[in-house]
């Protein structure tokens, strides 16, 4: 791994990053561990699934798995039918805590009608009931609806199924940024250029993407709107404009600029109007990220000698050292709840995701790969999407902030990156 500066020169230059070639965008989904104390739940096919384009079920039952938190039962010989009452004892005996079931029939004007239950064998009740209409091809909306009630009713949070990311692929000589489900399948482009992509960042709304092109021969970043067309430039000064971070209330970004000298940071309102420098430093700021709170950014700085991470408050003020652990530490992120940061540090020649406690500074590695970057938080706090390298190429992986359970989007033809986790769906 080179050192901070020649980093973040070749991080610009983007080459080795993205130089592997795409065969396809699709992703698959690889199950490298699971928490413990896991709920055990049973999930048979819905009746009537022949009446959609997809299995409906499949998808509740990969979703839930993937959270560590709740274990697939398989039914065996025991059948279940939606509105009529289940053996409690016999889905208990086969080892499941819960049970879901549904059934999907014609609806009209095109539509499905499904309707499905959630049940404590346990305790022998109906913990819920719920239904709606939806088109035949809206099978893993379907799926990820049900999957975050199911998950909302057992563990008490809402569930992040519905939710999307973004990141950055590359076809031969073609760069992507691409929109998938948050485990990765589904894919669309919200852009495709010849040149490089990189950081993407959602808005708070989950309705615009800031990103980095360099579409005209330098690093320039854009916002783009989802649903239309419509892009605008955020910052193209002279020298390099990249990093873009949204405040959580979406009116302002934080981005770095070399536009006086050295990479520093700057905060733009969301029309880039308003232009203002946040970091004064003879060292390299960047990688700016806000707090929940949008109190203060976060960023890395190499102006103690190595880079670590500082913050800064938003308005301006003082800049305070964050991480002391390690003499490496890179990209960070801070979960939902203000109460933690995710970073890239360098252990014994490796770069791994390691969380801190901010209260007490303690720390801990979560994963034990060589190569990782682009942390980003889900929008419930409890898992992080991050890139990686396995074989050679780049891949991205989840692993949840206990560090117990992980999984990986694997594209088994080529290289991604940049990776970011949208916000819960509105």
């Amino acid at each position: 791994m080179m050192n901070f500066k020649k980093a973040f020169a070749a991080l610009l230059m983007l080459g080795a990053l993205l130089s592997a070639p795409l065969a396809s965008a699709q992703l698959t989904i690889e199950i490298f561990g699971s928490g413990a104390n896991s709920i055990p739940l049973a999930a048979p096919n819905f009746a009537g699934e022949a009446l959609m384009q997809g299995s409906v079920s499949e998808v509740v039952r990969k979703d839930l798995a993937l959270t560590g938190l709740l274990r697939i039962v398989e039914p065996g010989n025991l059948l279940g039918v939606e509105g009529v009452q289940p053996d409690h004892a016999a889905w208990k005996g086969r080892g499941a805590d819960a049970l879901l079931l549904g059934s999907i029939n014609p609806g009209q004007g095109g539509l499905v009608d499904v309707r499905f239950r959630l049940y404590d064998t346990v305790r022998a009740t109906e913990l819920f009931v719920l239904k709606v209409s939806v088109r035949p091809d809206q099978q893993r909306a379907l799926g990820h609806h049900i999957a975050n009630k199911v998950y909302e009713k057992l563990i008490g949070q809402p569930g992040i199924f519905s939710t999307r990311i973004a990141y950055v692929e590359k076809q031969g000589s073609r760069y992507q940024l691409l929109i998938s489900d948050f485990d990765g399948e589904n894919a669309v482009p919200a852009l495709i250029s010849q040149e490089p992509i990189m950081s993407p960042a959602w808005s708070p709304d989950g309705k615009r993407l800031a990103y980095v092109s360099f579409d005209k021969k330098k690093p320039i970043i854009y916002v783009r709107a989802l649903d239309s067309v419509r892009t605008t430039v955020l910052a193209n000064y002279k020298g390099s404009n990249s990093a873009p971070s949204w405040s959580p209330d979406g009116r302002r970004l934080a981005m770095t600029l070399t536009k006086d000298g050295l990479s520093q940071v700057y905060v733009a309102n969301m029309d880039g109007s308003g232009l203002r420098r946040l970091t004064s430093s003879n060292g390299i700021d960047t990688e700016p990220q806000w707090s929940p709170d949008g109190n203060h950014i976060y960023f890395t700085s190499d102006r103690g000698g190595s880079p670590q991470i500082y913050r800064v408050p938003a308005d301006g003020g003082a800049v305070q050292r964050v991480t002391f652990a390690g003499a490496y530490n890179v990209s960070p992120r801070v979960s939902p709840d203000g109460k933690t940061l995710v970073y890239i540090s360098r252990n014994d020649g490796r770069f791994q995701i390691t969380m801190q406690d901010l209260a007490s500074q303690q720390t801990q590695a979560l994963t034990d790969s060589a190569k990782d970057e682009s942390p980003s938080f889900a929008p419930d706090g409890r898992t992080i999407l991050y890139a990686t390298e396995a074989g050679g190429r780049g891949v991205l992986s989840v692993v949840s902030t206990d560090g117990r359970t992980r999984y990986r989007l694997n594209n088994r033809a080529g290289d991604v990156r940049e990776p970011a986790w949208g916000p819960f769906e509105k």
